[in-house]
């Protein structure tokens, strides 16, 4: 089980490791962990290094944990996973400082001097464990077992406890453990022997304390439950809580900060410089914004995140507002922000009002989020104002609370997050949409339609009226007649056209058609359509004598010339308006056919292709495994795929910032499409993610050739607008069947490889 402090320290020296300054000295190791501990957290953000000695208390092999004591002190370490450690192993550990929770360690090698006897736990109770006294140290407590379950970790599972000692409630884990002792521990008084560790939000801030125990025989049952949980008399679903019994001595607390935000009868956030606390209340006397408060009430670490409970609030009149920090979304993403008050761009993709809130959904950078407004003033007797319209496609500010979606991990990658909005004037409109959508694309087809309509209308309109003519005048019954079944005919002919528009016949079929209706329309005079940079159909009569030959351009809605229709006429016609008009109809129809074409290939197209390096996209990489795992199952073929992980992407975009990093990837998945064949498939699978799919291979050596050809193209530095990249990947491979059958294993298989080499450093 990783160590949640571990992850949630975002800094800078955990990458690129501490390098002293040009021409500057190198500062003295530090030896000591007495040393070590008198640092202050501004002092370890420096990386200074370090090379002490200690005992080894705890260590995970398929981890990168290690826990060291000396002389009453001990320290965190992260080290590599798979080394040959041991408990109570003499060690000597170099590496740098890094500050987290507390000033720990990043390892750079650690040395096994001799083996030795571990240090003696101290006896810990709670209070001197939540408030991290004890932390780092081997311990001993005493505490009976609330619930104990098998959890995953990695490839093998560890055993999972949540306890109940006298004071409260802590974790515990418990490598490499089996299944035998779970029925004997529930409800058991144990007791534990590990090293103090602690559970930690999004902020990095202690939500609880966690025991990591190095093996099952550390966990001693000193009494048995009175009962086997299996044996309990069922109890009906109504009457649960008749089981319920709480003694709780947790002490009152006061902070003080600025009020961000306040719900009636709900939460109020308070926010001193970067800190900020969330608090439930039940007051419902209005708090006014930006004044300074004092609120009593009980810690709480409800959803992974530190909070207040049954908040008492003390407002001093005292405005003492918080500016609204800019952030980025992946910054929100990251957790950090939590509970603060920011402010941050997107452009509108819906809004609704719901019963309890009205929420306005978001983009950003790659991240859908909501800004969500609650009805407090309806709460208050206030007749609720309209909801603020904003234009789908809008680019906004929206100013709130930054909230992390309950049950997130934020030390396992981006979480989901929103923000909450204190009224409508925290979202405004900083630019209005752009008129080329999709909907007004839809607006303009739709458009057209209701042109060849109109077309249609006035056809028929014309009909009526030859109609009533032609009964006036009965010599010309027969003339009548066969009008109306011309004309029948061709609006029989326009039908099927438009139908044929909105389905899915071929666009040269349809402009065929539509250059047969105006010849039809002209009286079977030649009619065709050349289509720019394209083909030329229909019946052409160019070249013979005694004709005249009309044309028509085909226009879009920009006014780009698609193309030209043409008609082959006899030298003399008492009505040349019906041959342009003739001619007009069938551009038009020629145009709604070819734009309805382009924008559904458009819409094909952005649906599988990345729209930054126009390489294939994880929807696109998914429909080839499936095509090649169907192949290789009627074949019994073999194919591979290739999961590549840039190294240090997120460095690129820090320090040269997101726009050379966008161009740094397309100049990667260019160099990446020179290393494969025509038949392969390389596909980006999101941020600096990208896999290659291999058909068609004789063994697993093909695919690795591949795949070390991919990995050497990064050999070669990068140019990108002026600076030099030295890039590199991680690199991993799965083969069909041999590491999967379906799609998804196939490409754990190869992600867990990729992550395997990352870890340890090694190439292909």
């Amino acid at each position: 089980m990783k160590r949640w402090m571990l992850v949630g320290s975002v800094i800078l020296g955990c990458i690129l490791g501490w390098t002293p300054a040009f021409g500057a000295t190198a500062p003295a190791a530090l030896t000591t962990l007495q040393a070590i501990h008198v640092l202050s957290h501004a002092e370890a953000a420096q990386g200074l290094p370090v090379s002490f000695e200690g005992s080894v208390t705890y260590y995970n092999k398929s981890d990168i944990d290690l826990f060291v004591q000396e002389n009453g002190l001990g320290i965190y370490v992260q080290t590599t996973m798979g080394a040959n450690l041991a408990l109570g192993d003499r060690v000597l550990v170099r590496g740098h400082m890094r500050d987290s929770f507390r000033p720990d360690i990043i390892g750079e090698s650690v040395t096994v001097l001799r083996h030795g006897d571990l240090p003696r736990p101290l006896p810990a109770d709670f209070d001197r464990m939540i408030g991290s006294q004890l932390d780092c140290m081997r311990v001993t407590v005493r505490a009976v077992v609330r619930s104990a379950d098998m959890v995953v970790d990695g490839n093998r599972y560890n055993l999972y406890m949540h306890l109940l000692m006298d004071g409260g409630y802590i974790d515990a884990t418990v490598i490499a453990s089996n299944a035998t002792m779970l029925k004997e521990l529930l409800d058991s008084e144990v007791e534990l022997t590990g090293v103090a560790s602690g559970k930690f939000d999004s902020k990095n801030q202690l939500t609880g304390v966690l025991l990591q125990i190095p093996t099952l025989a550390d966990v001693k049952i000193l009494k048995r439950a009175n009962m086997n949980p299996e044996a309990l008399p069922i109890t009906p679903m109504d009457e649960v809580l008749s089981g319920y019994h709480v003694r709780d001595f947790t002490r009152r607390i006061r902070v003080q900060g600025t009020i961000t935000y306040f719900e009636p009868g709900s939460a109020i956030v308070l926010q001193s410089g970067t800190k900020s606390l969330w608090i439930n209340t039940q007051s419902e006397k209005r708090q006014r914004l930006g004044n300074l408060a004092d609120v009593t009430g009980f810690p709480n670490a409800g959803g992974g995140s530190l909070t207040m409970a049954l908040g008492e609030i003390l407002d001093t009149d005292v405005q003492l507002p918080i500016t609204p920090r800019p952030v980025t979304e992946p910054e929100l993403a990251a957790g950090t922000y939590e509970f603060n008050l920011v402010s941050t761009e997107g452009q509108v993709l819906t809004s609704v009002r719901q019963a309890a809130q009205d929420e306005y959904v978001l983009v950003s950078g790659g991240h859908v989020f909501s800004a969500i407004y609650h009805h407090m003033d309806e709460a208050d007797g206030i007749q609720l104002p309209p909801m603020k319209l904003i234009p789908i496609g809008s680019q906004v500010r929206v100013t709130g609370i930054s909230m992390v979606t309950y049950g997130s991990n934020p030390f396992q990658g981006p979480v989901s997050f929103s923000l909450l909005m204190r009224s409508f004037d925290d979202i405004t409109v900083v630019a209005k949409p752009s008129w080329l959508t999709v909907r007004n694309l839809i607006w303009l087809v739709s458009l057209l339609v209701l042109v060849v309509l109109a077309f249609a209308v006035r056809q028929w309109i014309l009909e009526r009226k030859v109609h009533r003519q032609t009964v006036a005048l009965a010599n010309r019954i027969e003339a009548k007649a066969a009008l109306e079944r011309r004309m029948a005919q061709l609006e029989q002919r326009r039908s099927h056209i438009l139908e044929d528009i909105n389905g899915t016949r071929p666009l040269a079929e349809i402009i065929e058609h539509i250059a047969g209706m105006v010849s039809f329309t002209l009286h079977d005079s030649p009619c065709w359509c050349e289509i720019a940079d394209g083909a030329t159909l229909g019946s052409s009569s160019i070249g013979v004598l005694g004709q005249r030959i009309l044309h028509q351009d085909i226009l879009s809605q920009s006014g780009q010339v698609l193309g030209k229709m043409y008609a082959a006429l006899g030298e003399h016609n008492e009505n040349p308006g019906d041959e342009a008009e003739a001619l007009a109809a069938g551009a038009r129809l020629a145009t709604l056919a070819i734009e309805t074409r382009r924008i559904y290939s458009d819409l094909v197209y952005r649906s599988e292709f990345d729209q930054l390096t126009d390489i294939h996209n994880r929807f696109s990489l998914d429909k080839h495994l499936d095509h090649c795992i169907e192949e290789a199952r009627q074949k019994a073929g073999l194919f591979g795929l290739i999961y590549i992980d840039l190294n240090k992407f997120k460095l690129v975009n820090d320090l040269y910032g997101h726009h050379v990093g966008d161009l740094y990837l397309q100049e990667v998945a260019l160099r990446m499409m020179r290393q494969l064949r025509s038949v392969d498939v390389l596909a980006r699978l999101g941020g600096d993610e990208f896999a290659a799919l291999i058909p068609a291979v004789r063994s697993r050596a093909d695919v690795k050739e591949v795949a070390i050809r991919l990995e050497r193209c990064f050999d070669e530095p990068f140019t990108v607008e002026g600076y030099v990249l030295q890039g590199s990947a991680s690199v991993g491979i799965a083969t069909y069947p041999e590491d999967g059958t379906t799609k998804d294993s196939m490409l754990t298989a190869a992600d867990a490889a990729m992550y395997v080499g990352k870890q340890t450093g090694r190439q292909l």
